[in-house]
């Protein structure tokens, strides 16, 4: 989540290296302080509308945070973001879709150690789903 949020910010070159090793790093912070009470490996979908991420033409307050380590305004945060972004970081998946109607990519799949209990199985991201009239395509997204 953090390297694809850092990317994001990457891609438009306003940022150098130095700042985004510094953003990369108070995000990183900030979303294991956020995420310490929420955060079940057991049960990944527990939790998961805490855990997503969203700017919906108003800033996540956590991005924001680690934006203002390195002297980003909010109208900068604006121009270098999507206005509308939608993060879900869970245990043992990460995704993203940028837009409304936009497709859910996956960023990050990991196989459980122990089988996961189907507690919660209607994730949010599974509830947004449900309304769609297509089935969405899942792409995985390269950042090099």
């Amino acid at each position: 989540a953090v390297g694809f949020v850092s990317s994001l910010l990457r891609t438009r070159g306003c940022v150098s290296e130095q700042q985004l090793q510094v953003f990369s790093g108070a995000l990183r912070e900030a979303l294991a302080e956020h995420y310490k009470h929420h955060w079940f490996p057991e049960k990944p979908f527990k939790g998961s509308g805490y855990r997503c991420i969203r700017i919906n033409h108003k800033m996540d307050p956590i991005i924001s945070k680690a934006a203002s380590q390195i002297g980003l305004s909010l109208p900068q945060l604006y121009q270098l973001l999507p206005s509308e972004l939608t993060l879900w970081v869970d245990p043992y998946e990460v995704s993203y879709r940028i837009g409304e109607d936009g497709s859910i990519c996956v960023l990050y799949e990991a196989t459980a150690t122990k089988p996961v209990s189907s507690y919660g199985m209607l994730t949010c991201k599974n509830q947004m789903m449900l309304g769609r009239t297509s089935p969405s395509k899942n792409y995985i997204m390269t950042v090099s």
